[in-house]
């Protein structure tokens, strides 16, 4: 019996392919769009769609926010959340990840919004936990740049704890509904948390109703060291950049190892890793398909103000022909890690050229040769699946979604590797199916 795993879809809420023969015309702020993708994605029995989320305009790249809106990377972009209750009464059994900054959101306001959240999507709903990455982002919210990756994940740490207590400030039992008394709810049965930490502080009770899951599933990206530790004592589900099966896994049989230090059973844990297949009817058009991609005008550069905005490092001051220079950051460290590939010798073009499937080999070919590639990626991991994304510097497309949902899944589950329906009800049920 082939080992199953889990599929879940990387998107945001942004602009679509506008700029290509089958466009949808980049104006999906409707959200219409976006429901066809989740119910596409609902048929093909994926896990869960995590929707991502920055929360500035990035001038990283050239000291300009020329490349980012001439190109239309990471903006627009729009609140997440509104989106995941669309998706979420629009769906009846994929999960539904939405990613809140704890930056961004006072403790008890995202505790609220993720219990209104759950409700709508009847248990399906998973809060993607982000401290934020970029300098833009904290002088947003009246900071002039973010606090150490440290004191972040240490803020991260104390802010989940508050939430988890104010998701635990209703008994699941306190609505009674008790007509005889004419009793709504039990008030021996919610109480204040009167919770006093080194960076928040909350009286509490949360005002809204105890959810179908108590609390959302957490969802994070965890690359550093402290981000990892922080990923394998909170997560259910774990976004991981690809970078190499020995890479990969490594990466998870660290986290895993975190995770039972902590107390933790790491299987608890799913970790999905990133890749972005391209497909074609034969190996051939797949990869010219490929070659298309890399070739376009202006690729080089829309790779590098991504990954620019991401890192809050500026890539466009480095030579394409020549290896990067050790480098850290108080950004995404692990995206930047994946990037890079330190110690392999490749010039930043060579590493810009490999970028179009997200840093794992197999990704291109027929559905039937890359499910198998995939497979067999799976077994020399060990778990637990993949989180599928568009192409680099491509917008999500209907035609994309398409290939995957009807060319590539349906090959998986030929071979036994992923879900063909679904047998349980909420979100944290579906991850710890298998």
């Amino acid at each position: 019996m082939p080992k199953r795993f889990h599929l879940g879809w990387f998107t945001n809420f942004i602009a679509d392919e506008w700029n290509k023969p089958f466009a949808n015309g980049g104006q999906p702020w409707t959200g219409d769009f976006y429901i066809k993708m989740a119910q596409a994605m609902e048929r093909a029995c994926f896990d869960y769609i995590m929707l991502e989320d920055t929360l500035m305009i990035s001038d990283v790249y050239g000291h300009s926010m020329e490349a980012s809106l001439k190109n239309a990377i990471a903006v627009p972009k729009h609140d997440p959340a509104p989106l995941a209750a669309l998706l979420g009464a629009n769906t009846s059994k994929m999960g539904i990840v939405a990613t809140m900054s704890t930056m961004a959101y006072p403790p008890f306001m995202l505790a609220r919004l993720s219990t209104t959240l759950d409700h709508i999507c009847k248990g399906r709903f998973g809060w993607n936990i982000v401290t934020s990455g970029e300098n833009q982002a904290a002088q947003n919210f009246g900071m002039d740049e973010l606090p150490p990756r440290q004191a972040r994940y240490d803020m991260a740490d104390e802010y989940v704890e508050l939430c988890k207590q104010l998701w635990s400030s209703w008994d699941p039992d306190a609505v009674v509904l008790d007509r005889e008394t004419g009793t709504y709810a039990d008030y021996k049965k919610v109480r204040p948390i009167n919770f006093v930490g080194k960076y928040y502080k909350c009286r509490g009770p949360l005002n809204t109703a105890p959810s179908p899951q108590g609390r959302p599933a957490f969802v994070q990206a965890g690359g550093s060291p402290r981000g990892r530790q922080f990923a394998a004592v909170t997560a259910d589900s774990i976004i991981a950049p690809s970078s190499g099966v020995a890479a990969n896994k490594a990466y998870r049989d660290d986290v895993r190892a975190r995770a039972q230090a902590s107390g933790r059973n790491p299987d608890e844990i799913k970790v999905l890793f990133v890749v972005a297949p391209v497909l074609g009817e034969t190996d051939a058009e797949a990869q010219a398909k490929f070659e298309r991609i890399r070739q376009a005008p202006g690729y080089i550069e829309r790779v590098l103000a991504q990954i620019s905005n991401i890192t809050d490092i500026d890539f466009s001051k480095f030579d394409l022909d020549k290896e990067l220079p050790p480098l850290t950051t108080n950004g995404e460290q692990g995206s930047l890690d994946a990037f890079a590939q330190w110690g392999r010798g490749k010039t930043l073009r060579q590493l810009v050229m490999e970028q179009v499937s997200r840093g794992l080999d197999g990704m291109v070919g027929t559905p039937d040769r890359v499910a198998n590639n995939m497979a067999e990626i799976m077994e020399q991991i060990g778990g637990d699946g993949f989180l599928i994304t568009r192409p680099h510097t491509t917008f999500v497309s209907a035609q994309y979604i398409t290939e995957i949902c009807e060319g590539l899944v349906p090959a998986l589950q030929r071979l036994g590797v992923v879900r063909t329906e679904y047998t349980k009800t909420t979100l944290r049920e579906t991850l710890r199916e298998f």
